[in-house]
C-alpha cells in the first residue's frame, strides 16, 4: 500500500494500479486499494473503470467521504450528472462543511438546468460561508443561465464587497459592461481581472476587443500576442491578431495567423478571403486566385469577390477571365459592386458567421455566457496523452533476444520452453515475449558460424533432429525465413511430438507475410489470397501446437493475433476469451480483445477490456479509453 501511494505521489500511476492489485490480491475485503487503483485510473482518465474501483470500496467500506467524491467525478466526466449528484450529497452528509463538494454538487445541478436546487444549495454554502466571493459568483451564473441579468450583477457587487480583489467577479462584470458597449469601463475592469488572474487567455481576448473598439489597435495587439503566448492554440486570437496585423501592413505575418485558423477550420471562407487579399498583396497571385474561388464556390453572389478576383487575373495577364469576372458584377448590377453594399455599424462579427462580406471584422465569441466554473479537483494524467494507434499488441514468438529497458508487468513463462533451455541443446536461453529485438550485431557473425558448423555435422549425421531446430532459430535471427521454415519442417517430420517446431514455424510464416504486406504496424484493407493461404498454416501448427500442449495460452493468443489479420472478428475475440478462461491475468489477451472490439463498433465491451488491460500494466490502454470514451479517433 505504501509503495502504491509513493507511486501515486510522483505521478507514476501503472506502478501503483500493480501494487494496489497485490494489495487486492491479498487482502480483498480491504476498501483502501480499491480507492486508490480508481484515483490513479481517474488520473489516467479511464473514468469508467474508476467509478468501478469506486463501487467496490463503497461496497466494503460506506462511511469514507472520499469514496463517494472521486465517484461523484468520473461520474461528472461520464456526463452522469443525477447520479453525481447523488454522490456529493451521501458525501455531504458524511461531511456537510466541505466546500469543495458544496461547490461541485451545484455544478452538478446546474448542468441539469435544476436551478431552484442549485439557488437552494448556493444559499446553503452563503449562511455557512458569507465571506466567500465564490458562492456569490455562481449565484450570478445561475442568473446569467436565466437570462437575468439585473440580478447577476447584483450578485456580482456582492462578491465585490466581500472580496474587492476577487479575479473572476471582475471578470463576469467586464462582460456585462461591455454587452452595453461601454469600452473604456470594461477595459478598465478587465484590467483588474488580469492583476487577479494573469494566465487567463480569455481576459486577453476580451480586453483587445475592447481596446480595439476604442480605435486602440497597439493595445490589442499586445493583448492578442499575450493571450497566444498563454494559450498558443487560441483561434480568436490568431484571426484578429491576423486581422490587425493586415490593417498595419504586417502581410506575411497576418498570412502564418490566417495558415492557422485554416489548420484548424480548412472551411473557414472568410479566412481564406482574408488570405487571399494577404496573398495578393504579397505577390503570390496563383496562392490569391486558388483561395478567392474556394471562397467563391461557396458564396456565388460574393461580388466583392468577383471584382478582387478579376483584378488580380488581370495582374497575371488573364484577360479573358477577369473580364468575365467582371461582367458578372456588372450583371448583378451596379448597387453590388465591391464597395457599394451594406455595412453594419458593428466593428466585430460572431465566430460562427461566414458571410464574406463581413472578411475585416473581428470575431468575438457566439455567446457572452461568462466561463463555466471548474470542478474542484486537481486530478489528471499523463499517460493517457500518448497516441496509441487502434492495433492489438503484438505475437508472442521464440526468441533469443527480447526488448529491454522496460517495465515487466507480466513474465512469460512455459515449461516446455524452460526444459528444452535446460536440454543444452542451444547456444543462448530461448525466450517467449512479445517484444522482440534484432540480434546484436556482435551477435550476428556468431549465428553465421554456427549456421556453417551445423550444416557440415548434419552432411555426416542428416538425422540429427536437434540441429535442425538449432539451425532454424539461426536463420530466423539472420531473417531468412525460407531456409528456417526448410529446417524446421525437417525437424517435425524426423521428430513431431516437439511442440515448439510448430510454434516456431507459425510465428516464422507471421512474420513472412507481415515483411511482405507491408501490415506489421497496420491492418491490412482486406487479405490476400497469399495471406490467407499464409496465416492458414500457421492456424493449423498453433492448433497442433495446442494438440500437443493444451496449456500453452500464447499459441491461443496468436491464433487470436491471427483471426485479426483475417478480420474475423468473432473468432478472434473467442480466441482470447479461451485464452483468459486459462489465464484471468493475461494483459494482452484483454487488451487484443478490447482493440478486436473496437474495430467490431462494440465500444462499451472494449473499453470494459481495455480498462483490465491498463489495471494489468499496458498502459497504451488509456490513450484508448479516452479517445473511444470521449467518442474522438
Amino acid at each position: 500500500m505504501l509503495m502504491g501511494r509513493n507511486a501515486l505521489y510522483y505521478e507514476d500511476y501503472v506502478l501503483s494500479i500493480q501494487r494496489f492489485n497485490q494489495v487486492i490480491s491479498a487482502k480483498p475485503f480491504l476498501a483502501e486499494p480499491y480507492f486508490f487503483r480508481g484515483l490513479a485510473k481517474f488520473y489516467l482518465e479511464d473514468y469508467k473503470g474508476a467509478e468501478q474501483d469506486c463501487s467496490y470500496a463503497i461496497e466494503r467500506n460506506p462511511y469514507t467521504e472520499n469514496h463517494y467524491s472521486l465517484r461523484a467525478l468520473c461520474r461528472v466526466n461520464q456526463q452522469n450528472y443525477t447520479d453525481a449528484e447523488t454522490d456529493y450529497r451521501k458525501a455531504l452528509a458524511i461531511n456537510p462543511m466541505n466546500q469543495g463538494s458544496w461547490h461541485n454538487l451545484v455544478l452538478c445541478q446546474m448542468e441539469q438546468k435544476a436551478y431552484e436546487r442549485a439557488d437552494s444549495s448556493l444559499d446553503m454554502m452563503i449562511r455557512q460561508w458569507a465571506k466567500e466571493p465564490e458562492s456569490y459568483t455562481m449565484k450570478a451564473q445561475v442568473c446569467f443561465a436565466r437570462e437575468d441579468t439585473a440580478n447577476a450583477e447584483s450578485w456580482i457587487n456582492k462578491a465585490l464587497e466581500v472580496n474587492p480583489y476577487e479575479g473572476p467577479a471582475w471578470s463576469m462584470k467586464a462582460m456585462v459592461t461591455l454587452n452595453r458597449g461601454h469600452y473604456k469601463e470594461g477595459e478598465e475592469q478587465l484590467d483588474k481581472a488580469i492583476v487577479q488572474l494573469p494566465r487567463n487567455a480569455g481576459l486577453y481576448i476580451n480586453r483587445a476587443l475592447a481596446r480595439y473598439n476604442q480605435q486602440n489597435l497597439r493595445g490589442a495587439m499586445t493583448d492578442y500576442d499575450a493571450a497566444l503566448e498563454i494559450e498558443p492554440g487560441n483561434y480568436l486570437g490568431h484571426f484578429n491578431r491576423g486581422l490587425l496585423r493586415a490593417q498595419v501592413g504586417d502581410d506575411n505575418r497576418a498570412i502564418e495567423d490566417f495558415n492557422f485558423v485554416l489548420e484548424q477550420e480548412p472551411d473557414n471562407t472568410i479566412a481564406l478571403y482574408n488570405r487571399a487579399l494577404l496573398l495578393d498583396n504579397t505577390g503570390d497571385y496563383k496562392g490569391a486566385i486558388r483561395d478567392i474561388s474556394a471562397v467563391l464556390k461557396d458564396y456565388p453572389e460574393f461580388w466583392a469577390g468577383y471584382q478582387t478576383r478579376a483584378g488580380i487575373l488581370r495582374k497575371i495577364g488573364d484577360v479573358y477571365g477577369a473580364e468575365r469576372d467582371e461582367f458578372r458584377v456588372l450583371k448583378a448590377g451596379m448597387e453590388k459592386r465591391a464597395g457599394t453594399y451594406k455595412s453594419t455599424t458593428s466593428k466585430t462579427r460572431k465566430k460562427s458567421e461566414r458571410n464574406p462580406e463581413a472578411y475585416n471584422k473581428l470575431v468575438e465569441e457566439d455567446s457572452q455566457q461568462p466561463e463555466k466554473e471548474e470542478y474542484a479537483s486537481e486530478y489528471r494524467g499523463r499517460v493517457q496523452n500518448r497516441q496509441t494507434d487502434l492495433l492489438p499488441e503484438p505475437l508472442y514468438v521464440l526468441t533469443y533476444y527480447k526488448q529491454t529497458g522496460q517495465v515487466a508487468m507480466f513474465i512469460p513463462f512455459h515449461r516446455i520452453v524452460e526444459s528444452f533451455n535446460a536440454s543444452g541443446q542451444l547456444p543462448l536461453p530461448l525466450i517467449i515475449t512479445n517484444h522482440e529485438s534484432n540480434a546484436p550485431e556482435s551477435r550476428t557473425q556468431e549465428h553465421f558460424a554456427d549456421i556453417k558448423a551445423i550444416t557440415e555435422i548434419l552432411s555426416d549425421s542428416p538425422e540429427t533432429t536437434g540441429l535442425y531446430l538449432r539451425r532454424a532459430l539461426d536463420y530466423y535471427h539472420l531473417r531468412d525465413f525460407d531456409a528456417c521454415l526448410t529446417d524446421l519442417t525437417r525437424a517435425i517430420r524426423l521428430q513431431p511430438m516437439v511442440a515448439l517446431s510448430y510454434f516456431l514455424r507459425a510465428q516464422v510464416h507471421c512474420a513472412k507475410l507481415q515483411v511482405e504486406a507491408g501490415t506489421a504496424s497496420s491492418l491490412p484493407l482486406s487479405p490476400t489470397t497469399e495471406a490467407k493461404i499464409g496465416y492458414g498454416q500457421a492456424l493449423d501448427d498453433l492448433r497442433e501446437v495446442l494438440r500437443l500442449e493444451p496449456d500453452m495460452v500464447y499459441a491461443q493468443y496468436n491464433i487470436g493475433n491471427i483471426y485479426v489479420q483475417l478480420h474475423e472478428y468473432d473468432k478472434a475475440i473467442a480466441a482470447y476469451s479461451r485464452v483468459l478462461e486459462r489465464d484471468a491475468r493475461f494483459p494482452e489477451a484483454y487488451y487484443n480483445r478490447g482493440v478486436t472490439r473496437l474495430i467490431d463498433g462494440h465500444v462499451q465491451e472494449g473499453l470494459a477490456d481495455l480498462s483490465r488491460a491498463g489495471e494489468l500494466g499496458i498502459y497504451g490502454a488509456y490513450n484508448l479509453i479516452k479517445r473511444y470514451s470521449s467518442g474522438r479517433k
